[in-house]
């Protein structure tokens, strides 16, 4: 693996087994690394894989969507089926009690594992309908879910079972599963898809991936960008740009502790200061579906890529949303 400026300078050289590097576009990017880390390949073989999750266990489990199934990755043992059918389950997150939750593209819902190992229905509708896809999920420490509802379950068939849409457009939502209220709290983005907090929780970063499907006929935006909302009691306001995300599109990030933001891309991760301004990237030999921070420390990066698991050390942690 190579360290390398934009102007071409090479700062060190690591061995790997993966052809891969790591640009550095701005110097706040070098601290956030591990020197000697190395991409490694943990697995191959899925059809598209997304949301990965980190138990406290150590294990990882993740999103196999058009294989319509879970997989769980452990040190040492390899990769089975976590759950199959899986529902066509998309982005996952961890609650308070160390539960997973999911969001459910078959089920058209936020799911939750419970600890006995069945999975329950948290909310599926909105206003008397049903929901979209619901695809990237946080848990706030409050408890409450947030959570994004694009319709590629509906118009994929490959990643769903199809549907009608009943909603009248695609929304950000928070739910509570003390009180059982769901919100709308940012409306009006064409495609939502992968959402994340800084790390106070004062910031909502959500990104519109609509250019997904814009050469589809689906929607003429050709957005791959995130925006940022401040938190205003339960509301996301004042959205403005935060990054746009190229090549490919922001459709998995999460924060870490100190406030960056680390996202897919179509050439590896991208990492972003709290002010918006590109550090740099890791780069992934395939396209990356979504990422989260995890391991003993916290300073694991698990890469969901296209067929593979990837890893990474770091040298920050994640935040908890």
């Amino acid at each position: 693996m190579t360290l390398e400026d934009m102007d071409g300078n090479v700062s060190g050289d690591v061995q790997t087994d993966l052809e891969t590097r790591i640009e550095v576009a701005d110097q706040r990017l070098r601290p956030l690394l591990k020197d000697g880390a190395v991409l490694e390949r943990l697995w191959t073989g899925a059809t598209w894989g997304e949301g990965p999750v980190c138990l406290p266990d150590g294990r990882v489990v993740w999103s196999d969507i058009p294989g319509n199934r879970l997989l769980v990755w452990q040190e040492g043992q390899g990769v089975q089926d976590y759950l199959n059918p899986s529902h066509f389950q998309n982005g996952h997150v961890l609650d308070q009690q160390g539960r997973i939750v999911g969001c459910s593209h078959g089920e058209r819902g936020i799911v939750r594992q419970e600890h006995d190992g069945s999975w329950q229905l948290l909310v599926g509708e909105y206003g008397g309908k049903r929901l979209n896809s619901p695809n990237d999920v946080v848990v706030t420490r409050d408890g409450a879910v947030w959570f994004t509802d694009p319709p590629y379950g509906l118009i994929q068939p490959h990643e769903g079972y199809g549907g009608t849409q009943e909603q009248p457009g695609q929304e950000v939502y928070r739910y509570d599963p003390a009180t059982q209220e769901l919100r709308v709290v940012v409306s009006g983005m064409v495609c939502p898809n992968g959402l994340a907090f800084s790390p106070d929780e004062s910031v909502l970063y959500v990104g519109d991936t609509a250019g997904t499907h814009s050469s589809r006929g689906h929607w003429p935006e050709a957005h791959h960008h995130i925006l940022a909302y401040d938190m205003q009691g339960k509301q996301a306001v004042n959205a403005r740009l935060f990054a746009e995300v190229s090549p490919g599109f922001p459709d998995g990030f999460r924060a870490d502790v100190l406030g960056n933001i680390w996202t897919s891309s179509a050439s590896g991760v991208q990492i972003y200061s709290a002010d918006g301004v590109r550090l740099g990237e890791i780069a992934v030999p395939e396209v990356i579906g979504n990422l989260t921070f995890g391991g003993p420390d916290g300073c694991t990066l698990y890469i969901a890529a296209s067929t593979s698991l990837y890893r990474i050390e770091v040298s920050v942690r994640g935040a908890t949303a």
